[in-house]
């Protein structure tokens, strides 16, 4: 099933995020708890970890880009 991945929330009061560093390419498969993105924010990096297990289909935001909170980011196939 294919799941529009957003930008999360990672703070009370965080309002965007920086792409710092993404783990996985496109194609490639994640599996649930593995870190496969990096998030700066005004206060830190925050590893993220992938909430279920798939496949990286197509990253929308690149490195480098700051986007909002819930923006699109990627899009996963994710296992049934």
């Amino acid at each position: 099933m294919r799941h529009e991945y957003t930008m999360p929330k990672l703070g009370h009061l965080m309002e965007e995020g920086l792409i710092s560093e993404w783990k996985k390419k496109a194609g490639e498969r994640i599996e649930k708890n593995e870190v496969f993105l990096v998030v700066e924010t005004e206060k830190t990096l925050v590893e993220v970890e992938a909430p279920f297990c798939g496949t990286l289909l197509e990253i929308i935001v690149p490195e480098g880009e700051e986007v909002p909170v819930h923006a699109l980011l990627a899009i996963i196939d994710i296992d049934d």
